[in-house]
Protein backbone atom coordinates (compact mmCIF):
# COMPACT_ATOMS: atom_id res chain seq x y z
CA UNK A 1 0.00 0.00 0.00
CA UNK A 2 0.86 3.45 -0.30
CA UNK A 3 1.36 4.37 3.68
CA UNK A 4 4.36 1.55 4.14
CA UNK A 5 7.95 2.82 4.44
CA UNK A 6 9.54 1.21 0.89
CA UNK A 7 13.43 1.31 0.16
CA UNK A 8 15.02 2.86 -2.67
CA UNK A 9 16.79 0.93 -5.21
CA UNK A 10 20.03 2.60 -3.66
CA UNK A 11 18.86 1.17 -0.08
CA UNK A 12 17.82 4.87 1.47
CA UNK A 13 14.55 4.85 3.30
CA UNK A 14 11.51 6.24 2.23
CA UNK A 15 9.07 8.46 3.94
CA UNK A 16 7.24 6.59 6.99
CA UNK A 17 3.39 6.59 6.79
CA UNK A 18 3.43 8.91 9.98
CA UNK A 19 5.21 11.89 7.77
CA UNK A 20 2.35 11.26 5.06
CA UNK A 21 -0.55 11.38 7.22
CA UNK A 22 0.97 13.75 9.32
CA UNK A 23 0.85 16.11 6.21
CA UNK A 24 -2.62 15.42 4.89
CA UNK A 25 -4.17 15.80 8.43
CA UNK A 26 -2.50 19.26 8.82
CA UNK A 27 -3.46 20.49 5.19
CA UNK A 28 -7.49 19.40 6.15
CA UNK A 29 -7.07 20.65 9.48
CA UNK A 30 -5.49 23.83 9.07
CA UNK A 31 -6.46 24.31 5.20
CA UNK A 32 -2.66 25.33 4.32
CA UNK A 33 -1.13 24.99 0.87
CA UNK A 34 0.62 22.08 0.23
CA UNK A 35 4.19 22.86 0.29
CA UNK A 36 2.60 24.48 3.69
CA UNK A 37 4.32 21.43 5.32
CA UNK A 38 7.09 19.95 3.79
CA UNK A 39 9.63 21.77 6.25
CA UNK A 40 7.82 20.54 9.45
CA UNK A 41 7.16 17.11 7.37
CA UNK A 42 10.71 17.22 5.30
CA UNK A 43 8.68 16.18 2.19
CA UNK A 44 8.07 17.86 -1.09
CA UNK A 45 5.20 19.54 -1.99
CA UNK A 46 4.01 17.42 -4.88
CA UNK A 47 4.11 14.20 -2.29
CA UNK A 48 2.30 15.78 0.77
CA UNK A 49 -0.70 16.34 -2.16
CA UNK A 50 -0.89 12.72 -3.41
CA UNK A 51 -0.62 11.98 0.99
CA UNK A 52 -3.69 13.63 0.90
CA UNK A 53 -5.46 12.25 -1.71
CA UNK A 54 -4.86 9.35 -1.31
CA UNK A 55 -5.45 9.70 2.59
CA UNK A 56 -9.22 11.09 2.03
CA UNK A 57 -9.80 8.32 -0.32
CA UNK A 58 -8.62 6.05 2.12
CA UNK A 59 -10.86 7.32 5.08
CA UNK A 60 -13.82 7.18 2.92
CA UNK A 61 -13.32 3.59 1.87
CA UNK A 62 -12.78 2.03 5.59
CA UNK A 63 -14.50 4.25 7.34
CA UNK A 64 -17.45 5.21 5.23
CA UNK A 65 -20.05 2.44 5.90
CA UNK A 66 -20.16 2.93 9.44
CA UNK A 67 -19.72 6.79 9.94
CA UNK A 68 -21.54 7.72 6.98
CA UNK A 69 -24.62 5.07 7.57
CA UNK A 70 -28.43 5.98 7.97
CA UNK A 71 -29.70 5.62 11.22
CA UNK A 72 -30.16 2.03 12.66
CA UNK A 73 -33.06 0.75 15.02
CA UNK A 74 -31.15 1.88 17.85
CA UNK A 75 -30.32 5.17 16.40
CA UNK A 76 -33.63 6.03 15.91
CA UNK A 77 -34.33 4.81 19.34
CA UNK A 78 -32.00 7.48 21.16
CA UNK A 79 -33.08 10.19 18.31
CA UNK A 80 -36.26 9.82 19.41
CA UNK A 81 -35.71 9.73 22.70
CA UNK A 82 -34.85 13.13 22.25
CA UNK A 83 -36.69 14.26 20.23
CA UNK A 84 -39.35 13.56 22.66
CA UNK A 85 -37.50 15.62 25.01
CA UNK A 86 -37.36 18.67 22.68
CA UNK A 87 -40.77 18.74 22.55
CA UNK A 88 -40.62 17.06 18.89
CA UNK A 89 -41.53 13.22 18.83
CA UNK A 90 -40.96 11.70 16.13
CA UNK A 91 -38.38 14.23 15.07
CA UNK A 92 -34.94 12.76 13.37
CA UNK A 93 -33.05 15.70 13.24
CA UNK A 94 -32.61 18.81 10.66
CA UNK A 95 -31.56 19.43 7.32
CA UNK A 96 -30.02 22.17 5.57
CA UNK A 97 -27.59 23.02 2.55
CA UNK A 98 -24.11 24.60 2.89
CA UNK A 99 -22.05 26.01 0.26
CA UNK A 100 -18.17 25.41 -0.36
CA UNK A 101 -16.63 27.80 -2.68
CA UNK A 102 -14.15 26.34 -5.29
CA UNK A 103 -11.29 28.63 -6.56
CA UNK A 104 -10.18 26.35 -9.61
CA UNK A 105 -14.03 26.05 -11.11
CA UNK A 106 -13.04 25.88 -14.71
CA UNK A 107 -14.28 28.77 -16.53
CA UNK A 108 -16.59 27.16 -18.89
CA UNK A 109 -18.27 25.79 -15.67
CA UNK A 110 -18.83 29.32 -14.26
CA UNK A 111 -22.27 29.94 -14.96
CA UNK A 112 -23.57 26.51 -13.56
CA UNK A 113 -21.44 27.12 -10.37
CA UNK A 114 -22.23 30.16 -9.36
CA UNK A 115 -25.29 30.87 -7.56
CA UNK A 116 -26.11 33.75 -4.84
CA UNK A 117 -22.43 34.45 -4.12
CA UNK A 118 -20.32 35.52 -6.39
CA UNK A 119 -17.43 32.56 -6.81
CA UNK A 120 -18.27 29.41 -8.18
CA UNK A 121 -19.79 26.95 -5.36
CA UNK A 122 -20.79 23.12 -4.53
CA UNK A 123 -23.64 22.03 -2.21
CA UNK A 124 -23.44 20.11 0.46
CA UNK A 125 -26.88 19.17 2.00
CA UNK A 126 -26.90 17.64 5.46
CA UNK A 127 -28.77 15.66 8.16
CA UNK A 128 -27.80 16.42 11.31
CA UNK A 129 -28.83 15.70 14.94
CA UNK A 130 -28.38 17.57 18.67
CA UNK A 131 -25.00 15.88 19.16
CA UNK A 132 -23.85 17.47 15.71
CA UNK A 133 -23.64 13.62 14.17
CA UNK A 134 -24.15 13.94 10.25
CA UNK A 135 -26.67 11.67 9.38
CA UNK A 136 -26.76 12.04 6.27
CA UNK A 137 -24.43 14.12 3.39
CA UNK A 138 -25.40 14.57 -0.58
CA UNK A 139 -22.23 16.67 -1.85
CA UNK A 140 -21.21 17.92 -5.17
CA UNK A 141 -24.65 19.64 -7.02
CA UNK A 142 -23.59 23.01 -8.32
CA UNK A 143 -23.96 26.52 -6.85
CA UNK A 144 -26.72 27.81 -8.36
CA UNK A 145 -28.94 25.12 -7.68
CA UNK A 146 -31.63 26.32 -4.17
CA UNK A 147 -31.99 24.14 -1.53
CA UNK A 148 -35.21 22.48 -3.23
CA UNK A 149 -33.11 21.53 -6.41
CA UNK A 150 -30.71 19.98 -3.85
CA UNK A 151 -33.90 18.01 -2.54
CA UNK A 152 -35.38 16.58 -5.77
CA UNK A 153 -31.95 15.00 -6.67
CA UNK A 154 -30.77 14.16 -3.28
CA UNK A 155 -31.56 10.47 -2.00
CA UNK A 156 -32.36 11.44 1.43
CA UNK A 157 -36.22 10.00 1.48
CA UNK A 158 -34.67 7.34 -1.30
CA UNK A 159 -34.34 4.05 1.52
CA UNK A 160 -37.63 5.39 2.90
CA UNK A 161 -39.29 4.88 -0.04
CA UNK A 162 -38.29 1.80 -0.69
CA UNK A 163 -39.50 0.48 2.22
CA UNK A 164 -35.82 -0.11 4.06
CA UNK A 165 -35.81 2.10 6.94
CA UNK A 166 -36.43 0.85 10.68
CA UNK A 167 -40.22 1.59 11.61
CA UNK A 168 -41.13 4.85 13.40
CA UNK A 169 -44.57 4.98 15.55
CA UNK A 170 -45.41 7.75 17.73
CA UNK A 171 -48.69 10.00 18.42
CA UNK A 172 -49.38 13.70 18.76
CA UNK A 173 -52.78 14.62 20.05
CA UNK A 174 -54.02 11.40 20.03
CA UNK A 175 -52.99 11.02 15.76
CA UNK A 176 -50.92 8.13 15.09
CA UNK A 177 -47.58 8.72 12.64
CA UNK A 178 -45.66 6.12 10.93
CA UNK A 179 -42.71 8.03 9.32
CA UNK A 180 -40.12 10.73 11.29
CA UNK A 181 -39.62 14.01 9.80
CA UNK A 182 -36.87 16.59 9.80
CA UNK A 183 -36.71 20.27 10.95
CA UNK A 184 -36.66 22.60 8.03
CA UNK A 185 -36.12 26.48 7.14
CA UNK A 186 -38.62 28.12 4.80
CA UNK A 187 -37.60 27.54 1.30
CA UNK A 188 -38.48 23.16 1.99
CA UNK A 189 -41.85 21.83 0.78
CA UNK A 190 -44.62 21.53 2.76
CA UNK A 191 -43.97 17.20 2.78
CA UNK A 192 -45.12 14.73 5.26
CA UNK A 193 -41.44 14.59 6.07
CA UNK A 194 -40.80 18.31 6.88
CA UNK A 195 -41.62 20.05 9.89
CA UNK A 196 -41.22 24.20 9.31
CA UNK A 197 -41.46 27.37 11.37
CA UNK A 198 -44.26 29.34 11.15
CA UNK A 199 -43.22 33.42 9.99
CA UNK A 200 -44.23 36.36 11.91
CA UNK A 201 -46.38 34.22 14.31
CA UNK A 202 -48.27 36.32 16.19
CA UNK A 203 -51.03 33.99 18.33
CA UNK A 204 -49.95 32.56 21.38
CA UNK A 205 -49.78 29.30 20.63
CA UNK A 206 -47.98 30.01 17.62
CA UNK A 207 -44.99 32.24 19.51
CA UNK A 208 -43.58 29.48 21.67
CA UNK A 209 -43.56 26.79 18.57
CA UNK A 210 -41.62 28.72 16.53
CA UNK A 211 -39.20 29.47 19.06
CA UNK A 212 -38.84 26.21 19.73
CA UNK A 213 -38.89 24.86 16.32
CA UNK A 214 -36.03 27.72 15.09
CA UNK A 215 -33.71 26.64 18.16
CA UNK A 216 -33.76 23.05 17.16
CA UNK A 217 -33.54 23.68 13.82
CA UNK A 218 -30.03 25.28 14.13
CA UNK A 219 -28.56 21.62 15.12
CA UNK A 220 -27.34 21.33 11.39
CA UNK A 221 -26.19 24.66 11.50
CA UNK A 222 -24.30 24.35 14.06
CA UNK A 223 -22.72 21.21 13.26
CA UNK A 224 -21.72 23.30 9.17
CA UNK A 225 -19.95 25.22 11.83
CA UNK A 226 -18.16 23.05 13.93
CA UNK A 227 -17.26 21.30 10.53
CA UNK A 228 -15.91 24.30 9.33
CA UNK A 229 -13.94 24.49 12.62
CA UNK A 230 -12.22 21.37 12.51
CA UNK A 231 -11.11 21.26 9.28
CA UNK A 232 -10.27 24.37 7.69
CA UNK A 233 -10.05 23.52 4.38
CA UNK A 234 -13.82 23.30 4.32
CA UNK A 235 -14.25 26.94 5.59
CA UNK A 236 -11.40 28.15 2.90
CA UNK A 237 -12.01 27.77 -0.99
CA UNK A 238 -11.58 24.20 -2.09
CA UNK A 239 -8.42 24.56 -4.41
CA UNK A 240 -8.78 20.99 -6.14
CA UNK A 241 -9.09 21.21 -10.09
CA UNK A 242 -11.26 17.92 -10.17
CA UNK A 243 -14.52 17.36 -9.04
CA UNK A 244 -14.54 13.78 -7.44
CA UNK A 245 -11.40 14.87 -5.73
CA UNK A 246 -12.69 17.64 -4.00
CA UNK A 247 -15.76 14.94 -2.93
CA UNK A 248 -13.45 12.79 -1.93
CA UNK A 249 -12.26 15.57 0.46
CA UNK A 250 -15.58 16.93 2.21
CA UNK A 251 -16.62 13.16 2.78
CA UNK A 252 -13.69 11.64 4.89
CA UNK A 253 -13.96 15.27 6.65
CA UNK A 254 -17.51 14.08 7.53
CA UNK A 255 -16.67 11.20 8.53
CA UNK A 256 -14.07 12.11 10.75
CA UNK A 257 -16.08 14.88 12.24
CA UNK A 258 -18.54 11.83 13.09
CA UNK A 259 -15.59 9.90 14.64
CA UNK A 260 -15.09 12.85 17.05
CA UNK A 261 -18.92 12.79 18.01
CA UNK A 262 -18.86 9.31 18.89
CA UNK A 263 -15.40 9.90 21.04
CA UNK A 264 -17.13 12.20 23.02
CA UNK A 265 -20.27 10.42 23.13
CA UNK A 266 -18.32 7.33 24.70
CA UNK A 267 -15.77 9.57 26.99
CA UNK A 268 -19.39 10.21 28.71
CA UNK A 269 -19.91 13.91 27.83
CA UNK A 270 -23.00 13.11 26.33
CA UNK A 271 -24.15 10.63 28.62
CA UNK A 272 -27.57 8.62 28.08
CA UNK A 273 -28.56 5.56 26.85
CA UNK A 274 -31.64 4.26 25.25
CA UNK A 275 -33.23 0.19 24.62
CA UNK A 276 -32.82 -0.59 20.78
CA UNK A 277 -36.47 -0.68 19.18
CA UNK A 278 -37.72 -4.71 18.55
CA UNK A 279 -35.76 -6.28 15.04
CA UNK A 280 -36.99 -5.15 11.55
CA UNK A 281 -38.48 -7.68 9.29
CA UNK A 282 -37.63 -7.65 5.69
CA UNK A 283 -40.84 -8.88 3.54
CA UNK A 284 -39.59 -10.01 0.07
CA UNK A 285 -41.87 -8.68 -3.12
CA UNK A 286 -41.87 -9.10 -6.64
CA UNK A 287 -40.57 -6.06 -9.20
CA UNK A 288 -44.01 -5.14 -9.31
CA UNK A 289 -44.65 -4.70 -6.10
CA UNK A 290 -41.61 -2.88 -5.05
CA UNK A 291 -42.58 -0.11 -7.52
CA UNK A 292 -46.02 -0.59 -6.39
CA UNK A 293 -44.82 0.29 -3.14
CA UNK A 294 -42.05 2.48 -3.93
CA UNK A 295 -44.74 5.00 -5.83
CA UNK A 296 -47.10 4.83 -3.20
CA UNK A 297 -44.42 5.74 0.01
CA UNK A 298 -43.22 8.63 -2.19
CA UNK A 299 -46.67 10.11 -2.39
CA UNK A 300 -47.31 10.25 1.55
CA UNK A 301 -43.28 11.55 1.52
CA UNK A 302 -45.02 14.37 -0.25
CA UNK A 303 -48.68 14.64 1.30
CA UNK A 304 -49.56 18.66 2.25
CA UNK A 305 -52.26 17.29 4.35
CA UNK A 306 -50.45 15.17 6.64
CA UNK A 307 -47.60 18.27 6.93
CA UNK A 308 -50.21 20.16 7.91
CA UNK A 309 -52.17 18.16 10.60
CA UNK A 310 -48.53 17.60 11.76
CA UNK A 311 -48.01 20.89 11.99
CA UNK A 312 -51.25 21.63 14.03
CA UNK A 313 -50.35 18.64 16.86
CA UNK A 314 -47.02 20.05 17.23
CA UNK A 315 -48.34 23.44 17.70
CA UNK A 316 -50.66 21.70 20.45
CA UNK A 317 -47.98 19.24 21.82
CA UNK A 318 -45.40 22.15 22.49
CA UNK A 319 -47.88 24.44 23.30
CA UNK A 320 -48.92 21.88 26.02
CA UNK A 321 -45.84 21.13 27.14
CA UNK A 322 -43.83 24.31 26.90
CA UNK A 323 -46.66 27.10 26.90
CA UNK A 324 -46.36 28.94 30.67
CA UNK A 325 -42.56 29.41 30.17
Amino acid sequence: GYFTQKISASGALGLHPLQKMTAAMRMLTYGIAADGADEYIRSAEATNLESCKKFVIKVCEVFGERYLRSPNEEDIARLLAIGEERGFPGMLGSIDCMHWGWKNCPKKWHGMFKGHVSEPTMILEAVASQDLWIWHAYFGLPGSLNDINVLQRSPVFTKLAEGQTPPVNYSINGHQYTMGYYLADGIYPRWATFVKSIPAPDTRKHKPFAKRQEGARKDVERAFGVLQSRFAIVRGPAKGWKRKEIGDVMKACVIMHNMIVEEERQTGRQSCTFEAMGERVTVSRTHAEQLSCFIQMTHRIRNQGEHDQLKLDLIDHVWQKFGNE
